[in-house]
């Protein structure tokens, strides 16, 4: 992946993120997980897939010797936003 490409994700999900927060609020986006079992299926679906590249994340930095808590946070508290930050913060060339 390239790093512009990893800015461009960043920020439209950025984008697209913040208006829903700003139409819904926070408790309208927990809310929704338990709006219907298709809704739970989705939310349980996103745990599983996050906790996936949790693992890797670690297994990753700890092969390049980084830190990893603030990126195991971060997508604990932001999901995806985890995930982008932290290949966008590699030092390796065309991540």
């Amino acid at each position: 992946m390239f790093k512009p490409v990893l800015f461009l994700v960043l920020a439209a999900f950025g984008a697209f993120t913040a208006a829903v927060i700003w139409l819904e609020g926070l408790s309208g986006i927990f809310a929704s997980i338990t709006y219907s079992l298709g809704s739970m299926q989705i939310f349980i679906d996103l745990v599983i897939v996050l906790s996936l590249v949790m693992v890797w994340m670690w297994r990753d930095a700890k092969q390049k010797q980084r830190t990893i808590w603030p990126w195991l946070t971060l997508t604990l508290l932001a999901g995806l936003f985890g995930l982008l930050m932290y290949l966008i913060t590699d030092q390796k060339k065309n991540t």
